[in-house]
């Protein structure tokens, strides 16, 4: 064993444990990896920076495009609306919804189409009395496998395609080989979330309605009296804003309500100041004179909201630049117009003073919005709304456009199923078509594109490098067929599976899918094994991320919007993930050894 192979594992190592246990943003962590390996020369440069020009990335940007465009038309709400008219049982519902989700997820990114449908299908439980917890995880779930059928149906399948090109090796197509295995595994998979998948899952009310139920526990009153001393002064400069366990939220003059209050806002006499906090930790209220306490008043949340005013959950994303900040430092009231009242993690609130609250991904945030929140939320990633700020509504000229995308695009996949244009230059054609047809303006593609994604695979790319330049990828690979090998072919397979499946399960599957990618090629070189056989494998493993909430995105967006717990995916994925192994392992060995 070299230097340089020490030197790569011990680093890789590094990078995995900083992605398991969240210590700073995927991207952050990854770019810090691959700038140690070009310092070091392991990299070089023109190898760190040729990730950024790699197609794949484009390819996958175009696809952000394509989606956000056919999201924003409102035919994806309008088709799932549709479905969910008649009124029907868990498993009824579930057979009516997963099937043409995954066919939708299979051409379109799964992230717009999970954040699209959260807040239909809870508004649609809410209705019928149905717990949301029974259908937002297999929602997740029917993406993923969904992503699975085709080359454009994941980042990942875009990824390995690409690697294998600049390996000499042919690459996959729109749908050969990936459907093979996909549509096979895709109909397990909803097999089993509509006949056994649903059963394991809780009967939870969302976070939203439970803390609207407990909100009495955690939101009180004070009424500014005439002998306060810092009257027709603002928020801040009467000392109102960095109390101990309390944080002022809303403002009521009259009829007039502010929310969210500003630190500018200044009190009269007779407003009553609405905070949000630990009640116990009020005596410092009690000791300001001119302030009267109402901890008993009949008040929830509902008495905060109004025409201006919106009651909404978001989650924080794994990318969000509010990440590993104390929330009064991220200047959330005046860049989003909205106010904090709750976190919860893990499915349980966060008791603490709300400003004090260090965010971390997958939070859920409990916010009071202002009129200007639509808007400003729209300018960036940092969190996935998954309740309706407002009822959007779609018009027929909206439908056509919606329509008339779908056609061009289906128009450009068929062109590449018959070999006519590359993927590339179909995508290429199509976001030409649409932005001469005003589908949509360059701001809103700039705001399509999760340009965090595209980051974490360039740099991703370029860590791959290192496990090949440094012998890294051979050395594992060698120890791998040692303990396998004697086992067979079919025992290679299994244990390539399962080591890309729990990497992905705590670590971003475009990362999973490129560290593991190279192994596979110098396992497949020692054994003589055709290399699409095990880039088969690594691209299927990489996706299918069932049994942590952590592992995918998608799997992250409804964690805290259906009221999970870790062990709730625990309990519905892994019957999934073995099955998918076996199911994969065992087609892949029919067709391709």
């Amino acid at each position: 064993m070299t230097w340089e192979i020490v030197f790569t594992l011990f680093f890789i190592g590094l990078m995995l444990i900083g992605l398991i246990f969240e210590i700073a943003s995927p991207f952050i962590v990854i770019f810090f990896t691959l700038t140690i390996f070009v310092i070091t020369g392991i990299v070089s440069i023109e190898e760190a920076l040729s990730g950024f020009a790699n197609e794949a990335l484009w390819t996958i940007a175009m696809l952000f495009i394509i989606a956000g465009t056919i999201k924003k038309s409102g035919i994806i709400d309008q088709i799932i609306s549709r479905l969910l008219q008649r009124q029907g049982t868990v498993k009824k519902t579930l057979l009516k919804l997963l099937p043409p989700i995954a066919g939708l997820s299979a051409f379109l990114n799964n992230t717009p189409i999970v954040i699209t449908l959260t807040p239909i299908l809870r508004d649609w439980c809410e209705k019928n009395n149905i717990p949301p917890s029974k259908l937002l995880i297999p929602l997740s779930y029917a993406t993923i496998l969904g992503g699975t059928i085709t080359l454009m149906g994941t980042s990942t399948n875009l990824i390995i395609h690409e690697l294998m090109i600049e390996n000499g090796l042919q690459g996959f197509s729109i749908f050969t080989p990936l459907a093979i295995v996909g549509i096979p595994i895709t109909v397990l998979g909803i097999g089993y979330l509509i006949c056994i998948g649903h059963k394991f899952l809780p009967s939870h009310k969302p976070i939203k309605d439970t803390v609207a139920e407990q909100s009495r526990e955690y939101l009180g009153e004070v009424v500014i009296e005439k002998n306060f001393p810092f009257t027709y002064l603002t928020i801040d400069d009467a000392g109102l804003r960095n109390l101990k366990g309390i944080y002022f939220i809303s403002l009521l003059r009259g009829k007039k309500r502010i929310t969210p209050l500003k630190s500018t806002t200044i009190v009269q006499p007779g407003d009553r100041l609405t905070f949000t906090g630990d009640l116990s930790s009020i005596a410092e209220l009690q000791s300001i004179k001119g302030l009267q306490i109402e901890t008993n008043s009949d008040m929830d949340i509902s008495d905060l909201c109004n025409n201006h005013t919106n009651f909404v959950e978001a989650v924080v994303s794994h990318h969000s630049t509010l990440l590993y900040q104390k929330l009064k430092d991220t200047q959330f009231r005046a860049k989003y117009d909205a106010v904090v009242i709750a976190v919860h993690r893990k499915n349980e609130r966060i008791h603490s003073k709300i400003g004090d609250i260090i965010l971390k991904p997958g939070d859920t945030l409990l916010m009071l919005t202002g009129s200007d929140f639509q808007k400003n939320s729209g300018k960036d990633d940092d969190f996935y709304v998954v309740t309706p700020v407002k009822r959007t509504s779609y018009t027929k000229s909206n439908s056509k456009r919606g329509w008339f995308a779908i056609a061009i695009f289906l128009a450009m996949i068929t062109l590449v199923t018959f070999q006519i244009l590359s993927m590339f230059m179909a995508l290429l054609i199509t976001i030409s078509c649409f932005f001469l047809f005003r589908m949509f303006k360059p701001s809103e593609a700039k705001h399509y594109i999760q340009l965090h994604v595209l980051m974490i695979i360039a740099c991703s790319l370029g860590v791959g490098k290192a496990l090949t330049n440094s012998g890294t990828a051979q050395w594992v690979a060698d120890k791998l067929l040692y303990l396998t090998e004697p086992f067979g072919v079919l025992m290679i397979l299994i244990s390539v599976y399962f080591i890309t499946m729990m990497f992905t399960e705590f670590i971003t599957n475009n990362a999973t899918a490129v560290l593991m990618f190279p192994i596979a090629m110098e396992i497949s070189n020692v054994v003589s094994l055709d290399p699409l056989v095990l880039a088969v494998i690594v691209t299927i493993a990489a996706s299918a991320s069932f049994a942590t909430p952590i592992g995918y995105q998608t799997n992250l967006i409804v964690y805290g919007p259906g009221g999970y717990s870790f062990k709730d995916f625990l309990k519905a994925g892994i019957p999934l993930n073995m099955m998918t192994m076996i199911a994969t392992v065992t087609i892949v060995y029919l067709f391709w050894v």
